[in-house]
């Protein structure tokens, strides 16, 4: 995909799981990776990973939920590869597992600041100048718990599906802008989350709790599906995607040429006749 090469791709939560997955997979076509996360240690060994493979990358460690920071990485950003193209807003935390009424509220109202707070800072740090270029992609990594009810991940779930709505509705105000926002739902696939719910045990709930054995059995959706996805979302195929909320698992490759029917992968509900 050469209209990637030489890109500048700002990947939040890179450090492991799924943004190092995709990290390397922008690397793989030739994008210049700005690598966001808050531990040192695992952005260096992705950083070494892509660097190793020819590719490009810069350390940025910032948390997304302090927006002088992001605007502060941005900025570096700026310095070091020039103009960012693409923003993928994977950072996030599980939070608190089990009954809502046996949740901390501070761990509550820390997971919403990271899930949601962290997508709004990182896009209010990289917007303005997608705006101004009149070119750019926005994606924002999802979780399970967006378009279906979750149980015993209450604060999961509601910071999820506010992240889809909130990129459903900032996708209006881009479109005459030529900004592109969409929302990717990654699949089930084996990360530090699934240790999290593991080691919850019945707290997770026995449907929660026999999915992550799985997953961590099987390994669950392979990178490569997630890095398609996620590579035609930051393509000009999509240019006529925006503010979508698109599993690995939809017959998404439809989409290239295709018309999109406005209600197609919403969140919004079917009106009863």
């Amino acid at each position: 995909m050469q209209e990637l090469k030489d890109k500048g791709v700002l990947i939040t939560g890179a450090g492991r799981g799924i943004g190092k997955r995709l990290a390397i997979g922008f690397a793989g076509e030739g994008a210049k990776l700005g690598l966001l996360a808050r531990s040192r240690a695992e952005l260096e060994l992705t950083q070494l990973e892509i660097e190793h493979s020819g590719g490009a990358a810069l350390r940025l460690r910032a948390d997304v939920r302090d927006p002088e920071q992001m605007k502060a990485a941005v900025e570096r950003m700026h310095a070091h590869f020039g103009d960012i193209h693409v923003l993928v807003c994977n950072a996030g935390v599980q939070g608190p597992v089990g009954p809502f009424l046996e949740n901390n509220p501070k761990l509550w109202a820390e997971t919403v600041e990271t899930n949601l707070f962290g997508v709004m800072h990182s896009c209010a740090a990289v917007l303005p100048e997608m705006v101004e270029r009149r070119r750019g992609k926005v994606l924002v990594v999802g979780g399970s718990g967006t378009a279906r009810p979750r149980p015993n991940f209450t604060a999961y779930a509601a910071s999820k599906s506010a992240v889809a709505r909130f990129v459903e509705t900032l996708a209006e105000e881009l479109r005459d802008h030529n900004v592109q926002i969409n929302c990717m739902a990654p699949g089930d696939t084996y990360t530090h989350m699934t240790d999290e719910i593991l080691k919850a045990g019945e707290k997770a709930g026995e449907k929660d709790q026999a999915e992550a054995l799985e997953v961590r059995i099987t390994g669950g959706t392979g990178p490569e599906k997630q890095i398609a996805l996620a590579l035609f979302l930051a393509s000009e195929r999509s240019n006529h995607v925006s503010g979508k909320l698109i599993s690995v698992k939809d017959d998404w490759k439809r989409l290239e040429n295709t018309s999109v029917h406005p209600e197609v992968y919403t969140l919004r509900r079917v009106k009863k006749l």
